[in-house]
């Protein structure tokens, strides 16, 4: 650790630093951060475009006074490096450690949680209203990258801010764009001018003289308004924030400390909304992270020299054989077409992207808009695959609902990233998709015990008159040898995979195998069960379910989703539909809390999704049941 980042304990050491030092600072933070990330996985290209823009943010804006809102937040690593939590910083994203975003709990210098996009600036107007309510002083600044900025929420806050005209400040990260010097210097030249007083003064005054002549005062002034209009239209960037209510500066280069300093001086003293437009690199000072940025966005342990992951599977991910299955469908079915919300390589689509340009569409972040584009063009005679991750398709819960299920249109919804995903914790866990998206009318709702299945279920879903949910977890699959031909599934209809006269383990999607093996085990020990294969959440096979009830007397959901509302819940829903009172029951999935970071097997075995977890619970049925009778048990599991 460099001698400077040891001498850092909280923002007000570097706040006594030099430029120069600070300079020196910011490459003893990459190399902490690379070094860390390439232990723990994690998302190092976005942090280490930001060193620089966080350490001129923090000397500026004294935390916790001031309030700092990063937008996503998977680019706070630097500011949780100088808020105190240096010493536990090899702890990140591990269970138990610091989080990968900001957490209001974990630090006071985490102003307000995050983890999805464009949330920062409703968040930032929302501090800056109260404090003016409280009659509070102290400058508010939400940072969002361009890339968040795509996503309307981003809008309407920045429309809601600039009609407000409160003290806000918007740092606008743009890593895509090169900065060319004379557009820059052009900028710096009109911003200096903009914001010193002086000029501001001196226009209110020419339009106070040019009023008090009567004959030609308002013409003068209309025709001066009009060409200073245009002269901002043809040389000053971001004229759109203008627009909008928002004094613009910028841009300037996020790696430059000391012109960023004088920026964020400047848009403190000036009052109202401000917007500055940063241009940083993703992964500055790191090659393999700034020539694969995408690919180094979130990565898992990778060898520092290469930039190799150091974990490479020979087996397929989930992710890996929907891209695949999806490019061999719409080879053969030209009406099929894929939308994604930024994230082409990670819902697997960047092969359907090459092959077939004009039937891709990435939306930007901006999941709302990207269901109700395939609601119309379903409406117009094209399937629509909808790729998104379960965390995020939650933003898009109306458009699901109003604009696709009640009109019965025939929209497939690739959800990814479904269940536990480790380590990026509560706000990327996927585990309220079916409790969601099973309450919506004429929604189909399916997930594949393996990756065989999925390339089926695929299939099947591009078949269905109507929406339909195809759920899968993130990592490898199985390993299981992939059918060459696709066939359809019958819709509504499980699978039963084992006979047992003792118990029924009813599963679905990725807890099928747990709940293979967990038969394997109870069969060792004297316990016969009947294992099925859900396949569906909605609609389900009333009569298998229902018939495998009564004949064994007891039967175990399990699910990697909530409790409330999800897969054993409506089982529970069709037992009472039949009148089966008397089955003993129970739910395994998660109970009623936001499960926190850590890796998908020490999570799943923390919450009982295991064939352990699930045998200790068949064990205990077989064993009360002599006691206590058959009887309709409830709600279970988690913790």
């Amino acid at each position: 650790m460099g001698k400077y980042l040891q001498q850092v304990n909280s923002p007000g050491d570097i706040r006594a630093l030099t430029v120069a030092q600070l300079e020196q600072l910011a490459g003893e933070i990459r190399e902490e951060i690379i070094v860390t990330v390439a232990r723990n996985g994690g998302h190092l290209a976005p942090n280490l475009g930001v060193v620089e823009l966080t350490l001129a943010l923090h000397k500026i804006f004294q935390t916790p006074r001031n309030k700092i809102i990063w937008d996503v937040g998977h680019q706070s690593y630097v500011h949780k490096l100088i808020t105190g939590r240096r010493e536990r910083f090899d702890t990140l994203r591990c269970h138990g450690g610091l989080s990968g975003f900001p957490r209001p709990d974990e630090s006071e210098h985490d102003a307000f949680g995050t983890g999805h996009s464009s949330t920062s600036i409703s968040a930032a107007l929302g501090i800056a209203l109260a404090r003016d309510m409280k009659g509070e002083e102290y400058s508010v600044v939400a940072v969002i990258g361009d890339g968040a900025m795509t996503g309307g929420m981003a809008f309407e806050a920045l429309n809601h801010a600039g009609h407000l005209q409160k003290d806000i400040i918007v740092v606008l990260n743009d890593n895509e764009m090169s900065i060319a010097p004379n557009v820059g210097a052009m900028a710096g030249y009109l911003n200096r001018i903009r914001t010193d007083p002086k000029y501001s003064r001196g226009k209110d005054e020419i339009e106070q003289i040019l009023r008090r002549i009567p004959s030609i005062g308002s013409k003068v002034l209309k025709v001066a308004e009009r060409l200073k209009d245009s002269f901002k239209y043809l040389v000053v960037p971001g004229m759109i924030f203008e627009e909008l209510g928002f004094t613009y500066l910028g841009p300037i280069d996020g790696h430059n400390i000391s012109a960023m300093l004088n920026t964020f001086e400047q848009a403190k003293s000036l009052g109202g909304p401000v917007l500055v437009h940063v241009i940083t690199q993703k992964g500055h000072g790191y090659a393999p992270a700034v020539e694969k940025a995408d690919k180094f966005h979130g990565i898992g342990p990778f060898d520092i020299s290469s930039g190799d992951c150091l974990k490479k599977s020979d087996i397929s991910t989930y992710t890996e054989i929907f891209g695949r299955t999806l490019v061999q469908l719409a080879e053969q079915d030209p009406c099929i077409v894929a939308i994604t919300a930024a994230m082409c390589s990670g819902t697997g689509l960047t092969e359907f992207a090459g092959k077939f340009p004009r039937r891709f569409f990435d939306v930007g972040i901006a999941e709302q808009h990207a269901v109700t584009l395939a609601a119309g063009l379903a409406i117009s005679g094209l399937k629509p695959v909808v790729a998104i991750y379960s965390t995020f398709l939650q933003r898009a819960y109306d458009q699901i609902l109003h604009d696709v299920c009640l009109q019965n249109l025939p929209v497939v919804f690739a959800i990814d990233r479904a269940g536990i995903v480790g380590d990026d914790g509560p706000t990327h866990h996927g585990l309220f998709d079916y409790s969601f998206l099973r309450n919506i009318p004429n929604m189909t709702i399916m997930a594949p015990a393996d990756e065989n299945e999925l390339q089926h279920m695929l299939n099947t879903a591009l078949q269905v008159n109507g929406p339909c949910a195809l759920r899968y977890p993130r990592g490898t699959g199985l390993g299981v040898a992939l059918d060459r031909q696709y066939r359809d599934i019958p819709v509504g209809k499980a699978e039963v995979l084992s006979e047992g006269k003792d118990i029924t383990l009813l599963a679905v999607g990725n807890m099928v195998p747990v709940a293979r093996r967990a038969a394997a085990m109870l069969k060792e020990q004297g316990v016969l069960a009947t294992v099925i294969n859900a396949r569906f959440v909605k609609p389900l096979d009333a009569a298998c379910i229902a018939e495998h009830a009564k004949r064994t007397g007891r039967l175990i959901t399990i699910e990697e989703n909530v409790l409330a509302g999800g897969f054993g819940s409506a089982v529970l829903e069709l037992l009472e539909s039949r009148g089966l009172h008397d089955i003993q029951v129970k739910c395994l999935g998660i109970a009623d809390t936001f499960v926190e970071h850590g890796s998908q097997a020490l999570l799943r075995e923390k919450y009982g999704l295991t064939a352990q977890g699930l045998v200790e619970a068949a064990r205990e049925m077989v064993k009360t049941r002599a006691a206590k009778g058959r009887k309709l048990v409830g709600l279970g599991g988690g913790s």
